[in-house]
């Protein structure tokens, strides 16, 4: 397997973009009069990430970091758990504001597991078919395009998934509808950083991949040279 000299910094960017996410995705804040996750202000770079691991990289091995991301997520889960419920002695006094702070990550990660897989692998998929139906040009098209999809995807599932319930329907649709726009918009507006990143990493990488002839079945971990 050909070795690249910053693929793994993007893949421990990407992981610990996730991994905040999951233990913050619960802090609810106002956002244009709209209650939304905080995640909506950071959790756009991981689709920023993914962007450029596509772009140069190929799908597949942006698939296979969207697999690490994911387990790398589960386990960090199950110790958030372990972590909210274990006992602990009369002395520690902070006992309670752990189990509020991870008491609500069950389901905020379950949602945040189904909803990052699916974005990811949609905004992937569909960056890397437009790269090739667009011969490598106009690289604001896909990954805008790739964004609308991906975020719409993983915002819905997340917000369904993880907040139905908690906040009441009309309001669930409008933080759903923000959160999703704010996310196309950060990802335009760092336009020309992607366009900088994705120059930079194609140079120092020498790999610009196009995915002309890619299993593109989002559970398989094969990646060709």
């Amino acid at each position: 397997m050909k070795h690249y000299k910053l693929l793994g910094l993007l893949t421990a960017l990407n992981i610990t973009f996730q991994l905040v996410s999951d233990v913050t995705a619960g802090k609810i804040i106002e956002l244009f009069i709209f209650p939304v996750s905080v995640t909506v202000l950071y959790f756009p770079f991981v689709y920023i990430i993914s962007d450029v691991m596509t772009e140069v990289y190929g799908y597949a091995r942006a698939r296979l970091v969207t697999w690490l991301t994911l387990i790398s997520s589960v386990i960090a889960g199950l110790i958030y758990l372990a972590v909210a419920y274990l006992p602990s002695p009369e002395f520690f006094g902070a006992s309670e504001a752990y189990a509020t702070v991870f008491g609500i990550v069950p389901r905020v990660l379950v949602g945040g597991w189904i909803a990052v897989f699916a974005g990811d692998i949609l905004n992937n998929y569909v960056l890397a078919k437009m790269k090739v139906w667009t011969k490598g040009r106009h690289l604001w098209t896909r990954t805008i395009g790739s964004t609308i999809f991906g975020q719409g995807a993983n915002t819905v599932l997340f917000y369904v998934i993880a907040l139905s319930g908690i906040l009441p329907t009309n309001v669930l649709v409008a933080s759903i509808l923000s959160a999703w726009l704010l996310k196309i918009a950060v990802e335009a507006i760092f336009t020309p950083v992607t366009y900088y990143v994705v120059r930079k990493v194609k140079q120092i990488e020498s790999e610009d991949h196009y995915d002309t002839d890619t299993d593109f079945n989002p559970l398989s971990f094969k990646v060709k040279d």
